[in-house]
């Protein structure tokens, strides 16, 4: 991998920032390298430098563009069921509490995904719903909001077929009940499918207008922006949380402070319980 210099390392964290709301100090000039090696390619450069150059040179971007980038600097390995502990309270506690609590004339839990990505997060949602919860909740329902700013993300979340890779976490039994093989693909099940919406969304300026039982975010919004962007972005979910609704956040992520009250799940770092 060729080394950008410095100074040119800085001056792209400055516009990376602009361009994206995303956070890129020093200490994590390594991973802001390696994502600009990335999508120097995907925009037609055939070297690091010319596209770190040019970049500089003409800082500006079209929203695609912006899209492009911010997919390439947060890349990271996604799978069905990932942070096995998290899903595991979400099944055997969360759910099934609020489930419980269900009134009459609301008989449906709404969760929100928020940075899905390629859509492994709400479908493991809805897989959980359709393998372990459905019988024992006869009569209630679920169903799944994912956003996400990339469109190209958001395509192939709504083809929802994926490689054996992204389903390594799951017991053959699952496999058998949700997927469908499709050549070297594995395709979700219409009974998946059918729980899930998708819909292109910028957490730093619309957030859905509805209201959720419980809101994933743990893909990019707490590790990648700027810590008073963060705050804000953070809020603006939590608010879309229902009294006493659940948010999840990554195993090793850290609240921003100034956030409206939230208590610690018990037991569980990753899941909070909104005032």
């Amino acid at each position: 991998m060729t080394a950008i210099p410095q100074p040119q390392l800085d001056a792209l964290s400055d516009l990376v920032g602009r361009w994206t709301g995303l956070y890129f100090p020093a200490e994590r000039h390594a991973e802001l390298e390696r994502g600009l090696v990335r999508a120097a390619k995907d925009f037609g450069h055939s070297s690091t430098t010319s596209f770190v150059n040019f970049r500089l040179a003409t800082p500006q971007l079209t929203p695609d563009q912006v899209q492009a980038l911010a997919w390439h600097l947060t890349i990271g390995e996604t799978y069905f069921l990932r942070g096995r502990q998290t899903f595991e309270v979400l099944e055997r506690e969360v759910l099934p509490e609020f489930l419980l609590a269900r009134k009459i004339d609301e008989r449906q839990l709404r969760l929100w995904s928020a940075g899905c990505a390629g859509g492994e997060e709400p479908y493991s949602l809805s897989l959980l719903w359709h393998a372990r919860l459905a019988q024992r909740f006869a009569g209630l329902g679920l169903r799944v909001l994912a956003t996400d700013i990339d469109a190209a993300q958001l395509a192939r979340a709504e083809r929802g077929c994926y490689r054996a890779s992204s389903l390594k976490e799951l017991p053959s039994e699952l496999r058998a009940q949700a997927f469908e093989r499709s050549g070297e693909l594995f395709c979700v099940s219409d009974a998946l499918r059918g729980r899930v919406e998708f819909l292109r969304r910028d957490l730093r300026a619309e957030p859905p207008e509805r209201s959720f039982d419980v809101v994933l975010c743990r893909n990019i919004v707490l590790t990648y922006f700027e810590p008073e962007l963060r705050a804000e972005v953070m809020q603006r979910i939590i608010e879309r949380l229902r009294p006493g609704g659940a948010l999840v956040v990554g195993l090793h992520e850290i609240l921003p402070v100034r956030l409206a009250a939230l208590a610690p799940w018990p037991e569980v770092r990753a899941i909070w319980r909104a005032a």
